[in-house]
């Protein structure tokens, strides 16, 4: 643990929260313990995610920004919290857009109106390799379900990856003890060797759907940007949607496409900035 203090900025997107920091060097590391103070409501800060911006890693890029869940885990990439660091990016400069690489690949964040940033999430991966499974399946349903054989509660989700991997149930079961119960159950199943972020979707219409997520590592947080992306993608798959729709998350709303053109998936939805601090590590 380090004795200086290291600023932070707090910032959420649609409700899901960020610790940020910034660093002067790439590779930047930290203990899952040390995540887990920062990240606790009662021990630090308290956010869903911990993100930690460093030097870009590649030609092109920006930065580099990493991702540790709440329980101390290091991920891929997040949705929201690519938003926020956008915004922090593109206030700083005269730029029009900043690019910013994950672990997951780089995305592109560009100023919408307002405060509403979006990001340029790149294609989805589709393929059961990809998401990682541990078996071949057809990734528009696959063979999982939660309940009796017989007659299951939730059944055949949909899976995508959008840089982290995702699997998306349609059904209008959506409360708090249904989705902490069955996420629960499904974020480490065999199936997924990386675990997996789960979605619960109702579609209201073609251009509406209402969602909520249980976060691999977080658990049910207010709001999922990859989760958005992926549940739209999974749904237009399925012919339940078209290519853009409003997903509705417990801390808003997202604006979400699937742009035929490109393949890339675009996500616009607002930043707040909530405060800044010091943290030692």
């Amino acid at each position: 643990m380090t004795t200086t203090p290291l600023p932070y900025v707090k910032m959420n997107g649609a409700g899901n929260d960020f610790i940020i920091l910034r660093v002067d060097t790439p590779g930047f590391d930290l203990s899952a313990d040390t995540v887990r103070r920062l990240c606790g409501r009662d021990t630090g800060p308290g956010c869903d995610q911990l993100i930690v911006i460093e030097p870009p890693s590649n030609p092109g890029e920006t930065v580099f920004m990493r991702v540790w869940n709440a329980d101390g885990g290091k991920v891929e990439t997040c949705g929201n919290a690519l938003r926020c660091v956008g915004w922090l990016l593109l206030e700083a400069s005269a730029q029009e857009q900043a690019v910013i690489g994950t672990l997951g690949g780089p995305t592109v964040a560009r100023r919408a109106d307002g405060t509403r940033i979006e990001v340029d999430m790149g294609a989805p991966r589709l393929d059961w390799r990809q998401i990682p499974l541990a078996e071949e399946m057809d990734t528009r349903g696959i063979e999982l379900q939660v309940g009796p054989v017989d007659a299951p509660l939730i059944h055949t989700p949909g899976a995508v990856s959008m840089g982290n991997p995702h699997v998306v149930f349609f059904t209008d079961r959506l409360d708090d003890d249904f989705v902490r119960g069955a996420g629960s159950l499904i974020e480490h199943h065999p199936l997924f060797p990386e675990g997996v972020n789960v979605g619960f979707a109702h579609v209201l219409s073609p251009d509406h759907i209402r969602l909520r997520v249980w976060e691999r590592g977080a658990g049910l947080t207010l709001a999922c940007g990859t989760g958005a992306c992926a549940a739209l993608v999974a749904a237009h798959r399925r012919g339940l949607t078209g290519r853009s729709a409003t997903l509705t998350l417990d801390g808003g709303a997202l604006a979400i496409r699937w742009d035929e053109a490109s393949g890339h998936v675009l996500m616009t939805g607002p930043v707040v900035l909530e405060g800044t601090g010091t943290v030692t590590l």
